[in-house]
């Protein structure tokens, strides 16, 4: 029965992988951010009249993609505590003989409701960031012929 308990918590497992590997994006992508945000600080204090507003609507912007990343990863760490007590919950059954399967299987849903969560944040943390990228249609000069 230990090896089916092991064959089940398999799945669970390598979702706890992805969840790594999703964290691991956005802790690079907020280091970046970061990093962006102390230089548009400095030149807060440097900067007047139309310059200024641009860095003060970046920094806006910037903000916002700190919030929507802060806001994922912690989805994330408390969808890979749930994952983490699945498994446990799945051990705990087979050495305790209770029947925790409904827990086991409410648990993994709520970490996979949470890793939804904090991925549609992440779609909204690449749409601010997108829209802070958009190259002004004057700098393509689509008028000429290349």
């Amino acid at each position: 029965m230990i090896a089916q308990t092991i064959q089940l918590a398999l799945a669970p497992v390598f979702v706890l992988v992805a969840i790594a590997n999703i964290m691991n994006l956005l802790s690079t992508r907020l280091g970046r951010v970061v990093d962006r945000s102390r230089q548009l600080q400095d030149r807060h204090t440097a900067t007047s009249g139309a310059d200024h507003d641009a860095v003060v609507i970046e920094m806006r912007a910037i903000a916002q993609r700190i919030h929507l990343i802060t806001r994922a990863i912690f989805l994330l760490v408390l969808s890979g505590l749930a994952i983490g007590v699945t498994v446990a919950v799945l051990f705990l059954e087979e050495f305790v003989a209770i029947r925790l399967q409904v827990a086991a299987a409410g648990l993994f849903l709520v970490a996979i409701g949470l890793l939804m969560w904090a991925l549609m944040l992440f779609l909204a943390e690449t749409r601010v960031a997108s829209a802070q990228l958009r190259i002004p249609r004057s700098l393509l000069e689509l008028e000429r012929d290349i």
